[in-house]
């Protein structure tokens, strides 16, 4: 199966992105390779299993079914019912994650598909290129520098996670998670992290290893749950902490940024306590934890 990708940081907060595509019929507004689009039937736009029919600048008449759509974590999926292409089993997808430190927003468009024989990789380049990274460079210059609206509400009231931290990261993801996926070196990178190791000899990339190690002047052991070269993603929990919280878990999941070739980074982290402590636990998680650790490797990073 072919993969087709593009992905860019928009300048504006993910509330006025998604209030732009998330209307399924709204191409011509954003994407001038769109000349015009219909819902077929009558249907509104967000109702999940509608057909959109447009036309391309060259005439090639198109129809796409909306599959899902997800207003708390931004994003759709849709498939052709009229290919543009002469591929099959085409699916494909945009989600928006929000950067917290500048409140910029992180788009990715993707597709996964069959090529015919003969044609392998020629749609993946024309798709990624000519179709998704053009089409993010238009939707980026249409939304850049609008304000985030009052009276929205991220994530519809509901967040991903207790904590929820993203950044951009100015170096190639292959950079950043050769050195992330590291369970026991983050003491290397973070200045609050010392005498980091792993228990009983066991390898970082071991799944159930512990890592060993001072926070501040706090003893921590964390357990890797989950790693994954694919996704470059890893989770962990908390065996033994100080701090007045339960069942502690937490990752990471980095994104490439396709358009200027960095790394959109993303660390969530949930866990049990009461409210009061949870007002200083989650700003410290957030600031002093996952903040400082993106901002702190980037500076290294920068360094090599």
């Amino acid at each position: 199966m072919a993969k087709a990708f593009a992905s860019t940081i928009v300048d504006a907060p993910v509330e006025v992105v998604w209030s732009v595509i998330r209307d399924f019929n709204a191409m011509p507004s954003w994407n001038p390779a769109i000349t015009r689009s219909d819902i077929e039937n009558g249907l509104d736009a967000d109702v999940v299993g509608c057909i959109r029919s447009f036309a391309l600048a060259d005439g090639t008449a198109v129809r796409e079914r909306l599959l899902s759509l997800d207003d708390s974590r931004y994003g759709f999926t849709y498939n052709f019912e009229t290919p543009a292409f002469p591929v099959t089993n085409y699916l494909a997808g945009m989600e928006l994650i929000p950067e917290t430190k500048s409140d910029r927003t992180f788009v990715r468009w993707w597709a996964e598909f069959d090529e015919q024989p003969g044609d392998a990789g020629k749609y993946v380049d024309i798709v990624s290129n000519d179709v998704f990274a053009a089409g993010l460079k238009a939707l980026a210059g249409r939304v850049a520098g609008i304000a985030r609206p009052a009276d929205t509400q991220r994530w519809q009231g509901l967040r991903p996670a207790k904590v929820f931290t993203s950044s951009l990261i100015a170096a190639p993801i292959e950079t950043v998670w050769a050195t992330m996926r590291d369970f026991s070196g983050m003491g290397g990178w973070h200045e609050d992290i010392t005498r980091m190791h792993m228990r009983d000899g066991a390898r970082p990339n071991k799944i159930s290893g512990v890592r060993d190690f001072l926070f501040g002047e706090g003893a921590l052991w964390e357990q890797l749950t989950y790693l994954s070269d694919t996704e470059h993603a890893f989770r962990y929990r908390i065996l033994k902490s100080p701090m007045p919280w339960l069942n502690y878990h937490a990752g990471a999941r980095l994104y490439p940024v396709t358009d200027n070739g960095q790394t959109f980074a993303v660390w969530t982290a949930d866990w049990t306590a009461t409210a009061q402590d949870d007002l200083t636990l989650i700003p410290t998680v957030h600031e002093t934890v996952f903040q400082k650790a993106f901002d702190t490797l980037e500076k290294q990073l920068r360094r090599v």
